[in-house]
């Protein structure tokens, strides 16, 4: 009789020891994983083709500068959505190549369109033929002054940011943490913001 009545606590006993084993796969070893990853500086295939911003570059608020309808930037401009920068002087063949591949990326991203953002920061004062060429781009173009000044943010390399002609990656809670050379091929760059967008929590 005894023995019929240990049965089921023996049942709940083992229960809860695989309950909690499963517990430790799911939580503990991950995050022993990533500590490994770290210590030893291990990536796996399919690294990004991105140079990684170390530590991540938390952007000041926008202060003084305007988009191209005269309006101020709001100070959570960097917040909220991925944002897929790009900066230069006068706009001419080259930012404007550039503009197309931007967005070719934003439009290859699918259901995630809506958690990015394409951004060019110019000196060019008439814009609008590119808002005509691409409406839901957004554009802030101000003096070289400010520019310049703002964007030293973004230096890279000790690069000349304004001649760069790279691609920069903002995360939604403002960092500039990765940034594409010119001649990385558009693909390589879909998959990186693709991966990022598929694993992260934010935007």
């Amino acid at each position: 009789m005894q023995n019929e009545q240990q049965l089921p606590e023996l049942k709940m006993q083992r229960k809860g020891r695989i309950i909690l084993i499963l517990m430790l796969i799911f939580f503990v070893v991950p995050i022993a994983v990533v500590i490994m990853m770290y210590k030893f500086n291990w990536m796996p295939n399919g690294a990004s083709v991105g140079e990684l911003v170390r530590p991540a570059r938390l952007l000041s608020a926008t202060g003084e500068l305007k988009n191209s309808e005269g309006l101020d930037l709001p100070n959570q401009f960097w917040k909220d959505k991925w944002s897929v920068v790009y900066i230069a002087g006068d706009c001419q063949k080259k930012c404007l190549d550039k503009l197309h591949d931007m967005r070719q990326l934003h439009v290859s991203l699918y259901k995630d369109m809506p958690r990015a953002q394409r951004v060019l920061m110019t000196t060019t004062q008439d814009v609008n033929r590119i808002k005509l060429d691409y409406p839901d781009l957004i554009i802030v173009n101000q003096s070289i002054e400010n520019i310049s000044n703002y964007t030293k943010q973004f230096q890279v390399n000790d690069e000349n940011v304004i001649l760069s002609n790279r691609l920069y990656l903002v995360d939604p809670l403002g960092h500039l943490m990765m940034s594409y050379q010119s001649q990385v091929p558009l693909p390589e760059v879909r998959k990186d913001i693709t991966r990022l967008l598929r694993f992260s929590w934010a935007g």
